[in-house]
C-alpha cells in the first residue's frame, strides 16, 4: 500500500538559561536531567490545547550519556515531566548535534507517519560530566593512524583551521566574538531573548536557592583589546582562546514538533516547516569545516541554494569554524542575516543541547522577518562531522508553495 508522506512543523521551542560549568557555576548542584525535564514541562504548559496523549516520542540528547545524563533519558524526562506511561523515549548522541539529531529523527518518524507529535531536545551537564567522561577510546584511533591525534581534541582542531586557512586570522575570530557578544547584550536589552528562557530554581550547599533567569556566560561590553591580551591554550603562540570559542557550560533545550496535520487538527501553531536536512563526515582533524558540506547537501536536497537562505543560526562552537563556513559561500563577517543575536560565543554552548537554541532563535527571527522565505540551522560536530537543517517561514507570502 502506497504511502503518504507528512510535513512536519516546528512548533515552539524552549530552553533553560545557560550556566557556566564548574562548581561556581549557577546549575553546580543542580542535576542534569531536572534541567531538560523543567524545559519538557514547560512546552506543555505553554500548549493547554495539546492532550499530554498525543506526544508521541520524547528524544533527548546527551553527548556524555552517565549518571543523571545516562539511563535512556528521553523515556525519563517524559515520565518525570507528567507524560503518560504510554509515552516512549529514548537517548541520543551526535556530540554537539545531539539535539539536532533529536529534532531530525524525530521528524522523520513523523514524517513517513509512524508519530504525529513529538518533543525532541538534549541537556549537557558539563560542570558534572565533562566531555569525555568514562570514555575509553579504541587505540587504534591513533596507533593506526586512522586519524590524527588532534582530532580528538575541539580546541586544537581549530588551531588546524587556522592552519588551513591563513585568511582567517585571530584578529577576525576576536572582532567576530566581540560582535556575538555585542549582538546578544543588544537582544537582551530589547526584551527578544527572554520569552524563549525557562526560569529554573537551583539550590547549593553553601549558597542556599536561587533563581536562573538569565544566561550566565555573556560578558557584555568586551573589546578586542582584552581578547588580544588572552591565552591560547591549545597551542604555544596560537590563535584559538576564550575569548573567541564557546566555553564550557551547562543547559538544556526542548521543542515541540508535529505532523502539519496534527498541528491543525490540535489548534498548534506552526513556526517554521522543516524543507530537508544533512549530515555529513569530514576529515576529524579538521571537523570545523563540516557544517559546509552538510550545507550543501541539504541545500541540494531541497532544490535550493545558498542564495535563497534570508537567515543563519550558525553554532559558534568556535569563531575559525563560523568564518570558515561564511568565507566559504562568500558571506561577509558581520552580514545582518547571521546569528542575529550573537551566538555559542556569548550564550554558551552546553554542546548537545544547542542545536534546539538555533532552531527556536530561527523561529524567533522568523517571526520578525515576514519577507525571508528560507533559513538554516548549522553546526559543527566532533570526530569530523557537520549537521544542517533548512527550514520554510510560514510568515512568507509564498509559504508552502513551490520553490
Amino acid at each position: 500500500m502506497p504511502r503518504e508522506l507528512q510535513e512536519v512543523v516546528f512548533v515552539d521551542g524552549v530552553r533553560t538559561p545557560f550556566g557556566k560549568a564548574g562548581e561556581k557555576g549557577m546549575y553546580a548542584q543542580t542535576r542534569a536531567d531536572d534541567l531538560v525535564i523543567k524545559c519538557v514541562r514547560e512546552l506543555l504548559r505553554r500548549h493547554p490545547e495539546l492532550p499530554k496523549e498525543r506526544v508521541e516520542e520524547v528524544a533527548v540528547a546527551a553527548t556524555t550519556q552517565i549518571g543523571d545524563q545516562g539511563l535512556t533519558l528521553g523515556r525519563l524526562a517524559g515520565l518525570l515531566a507528567g507524560l503518560p506511561k504510554s509515552t516512549p523515549g529514548y537517548s541520543v548522541d551526535r556530540m554537539c548535534a545531539g539535539a539536532m539529531t533529536a529534532v531530525t529523527n524525530v521528524s522523520s518518524a513523523i514524517g513517513v507517519g509512524a508519530i504525529d507529535v513529538a518533543i525532541a531536545g538534549g541537556v549537557e551537564h558539563m560542570g558534572r560530566h565533562p566531555m569525555g567522561e568514562g570514555v575509553d577510546p579504541n587505540p587504534r584511533i591513533v596507533a593506526e593512524r586512522l586519524v590524527d591525534e588532534s582530532a580528538l581534541v575541539m580546541g586544537r582542531t581549530a588551531e588546524n583551521l587556522h592552519d588551513r586557512f591563513p585568511a582567517l586570522t585571530k584578529e577576525r575570530c576576536d572582532a567576530f566574538a566581540v560582535a556575538s557578544q555585542r549582538k546578544l547584550a543588544a537582544a537582551y536589552e530589547a526584551g527578544k531573548v527572554q520569552p524563549d528562557l525557562v526560569p529554573v530554581a537551583t539550590r547549593h550547599t553553601e549558597r542556599g536557592w536561587g533563581l536562573a533567569t538569565a544566561d550566565e556566560p555573556p560578558r557584555p561590553g568586551t573589546t578586542l583589546e582584552e581578547l588580544a591580551t588572552l591565552k591560547t591554550p591549545f597551542r604555544a603562540h596560537g590563535n584559538v582562546t576564550a575569548g573567541n570559542a564557546a566555553g564550557l557550560n551547562d543547559g538544556a533545550t526542548a521543542c515541540l514538533l508535529a505532523s502539519e496535520a496534527a498541528a491543525a487538527e490540535l489548534g498548534l501553531p506552526t513556526a517554521m516547516r522543516l524543507v530537508s536536512y544533512a549530515f555529513v563526515g569530514v576529515e576529524p582533524e579538521v571537523m570545523g569545516v563540516g557544517p559546509i558540506p552538510a550545507t550543501e547537501k541539504a541545500l541540494g536536497k531541497a532544490g535550493l541554494s545558498i542564495e535563497d537562505i534570508g537567515l543563519f543560526e550558525l553554532n559558534e562552537a568556535f569563531a575559525v569554524q563560523v568564518l570558515a563556513f561564511l568565507d566559504h559561500f562568500g558571506i561577509a563577517d558581520d552580514d545582518e542575516r547571521v546569528n542575529p543575536w550573537g551566538g555559542a560565543i556569548a550564550t554558551g554552548h552546553p554542546l548537545a543541547s544547542s542545536g534546539v537554541r538555533l532552531m527556536t532563535q530561527l523561529a524567533r527571527h522568523f517571526a520578525e522577518h515576514p519577507e525571508v522565505r528560507y533559513g538554516l540551522t548549522a553546526m559543527c560536530i566532533g570526530i569530523g562531522m557537520g549537521g544542517a537543517v533548512v527550514w520554510e517561514n510560514p510568515h512568507h507570502a509564498d509559504y508552502g508553495k513551490d520553490a
